[in-house]
């Protein structure tokens, strides 16, 4: 399997097919598996890239600082891009991956030919208000991982599906996307996991004058059902110059899960049109 060091990270990643670069960022609890439903029809014309971010899937930290941060992710993707001697590549992200992504390209943009955002945001706290009570927040949130196995998180997910899975609980297929999700996130360690947590999700800012910076191409997808991310996504739209966005009914936060067939077509479309 392949992996590349960066500082104290081992960082696995997979490069499959030929043509423009996609470097792609999964989001919490996700990892390259994430992917999985899209990758092949990628891979037919484009260099797909999805890497394990810190504190997920197969990749591993060794010792302290664990890196847990928005910049440090941002920074693994460039050092990612740099191991491969890429140039210049699109970013497609997700959710928290998005959050790395979007900060990214404020500081350097110049390096992504397309910027693509999915069910995500620029502020890496959904939660507002003042440090204490988002760390309060995002601790609650961690000890429900470090509390309950992968197999009682997916059977409270059922009951409990927002903000998160409202979307492929009420799918037709929810049985069999919730089998996916599973699947997926079961490959990750959930201390690990609550550790991110905790020291991830910290900033309420959306960095509006950073989005404004942004000089590279952007699209930004987002689901009607995603809550969550529907402000967020058309904040991003707004503010980054130039960039585009679309909505997809009946679609929850999940979108490569839930909506592959559509979300694979504008992912082609777009760096086909975007072009290095």
């Amino acid at each position: 399997m392949p992996f590349f060091e960066h500082d104290n990270a081992k960082i696995y990643f997979e490069d499959r097919g030929s043509g423009d670069p996609i470097i792609a960022v999964h989001g919490l609890i996700e990892n390259t598996t994430y992917w999985k439903n899209i990758a092949e029809e990628i891979c037919a014309g484009h260099r797909f890239i999805p890497m394990d971010m810190r504190g997920h899937g197969r990749t591993v930290i060794h010792g302290e600082p664990c890196g847990f941060d928005v910049d440090t992710v941002g920074d693994d993707i460039e050092a990612l891009a740099d191991h491969l001697k890429i140039e210049r590549f699109h970013l497609l992200t997700h959710s928290t991956g998005g959050f790395a992504g979007v900060r990214y390209a404020m500081r350097n943009s110049e390096r992504l030919a397309g910027l693509i955002l999915t069910d995500t945001g620029s502020a890496t706290s959904v939660l507002p208000g003042n440090p204490a009570a988002i760390r309060s927040f995002h601790g609650k949130l961690a000890h429900f991982f470090e509390k309950y196995d992968w197999e009682q998180i997916i059977a409270n997910l059922w009951v409990n599906p927002v903000p998160f899975f409202i979307g492929i609980v009420e799918s037709p297929q929810a049985k069999e996307l919730m089998k996916s999700a599973y699947e997926m996130i079961r490959l990750g360690d959930r201390q690990t996991i609550a550790k991110f947590v905790r020291s991830f999700y910290t900033d309420p800012d959306p960095k509006v004058e950073g989005l404004r910076s942004i000089r590279c191409p952007a699209m930004i997808i987002y689901g009607e059902k995603d809550i969550l991310f529907i402000e967020s996504s058309k904040l991003m739209a707004r503010e980054i110059p130039g960039a585009c966005i679309i909505e997809y009914p009946g679609v929850g936060h999940m979108t490569a899960l839930e909506e592959p067939v559509r979300l694979v077509r504008d992912i082609i479309d777009f760096v086909s049109f975007h072009k290095i």
